[in-house]
């Protein structure tokens, strides 16, 4: 029997999954320059590019933020004695 924290690892599959779909979107929407633009399309161009980039690279930190705790969950176990609260009386 594997010791499974199921919140870490659903919480770890949902962002490696969401992490997955945005890199495949973001890949497959890649801006595209045509010859004989503008210098404002260009520029354009650049900062769209750039966007891609940046928000790639955020997808693929999500991504490893997932897989990481996917990870964690097979090592994590739960404490049995946190549900128990000990009171103690007050000395008299």
């Amino acid at each position: 029997m594997v010791l499974v924290n199921k919140k870490i690892l659903s919480g770890g599959i949902t962002m490696l999954v969401v992490g997955g779909i945005i890199l495949v979107y973001l890949n497959s929407a890649v801006p595209v320059g045509q010859s004989g633009m503008t210098e404002e399309e260009i520029l354009d161009l650049m900062v769209k590019e750039q966007e891609n980039q940046d928000m790639n690279t955020l997808a693929g930190i999500l991504f490893g933020v997932g897989f990481l705790l996917v990870l964690i969950s097979f090592g994590a176990r739960r404490n049995k004695d946190s549900t128990k609260k000990i009171e103690k009386k007050p000395a008299e």
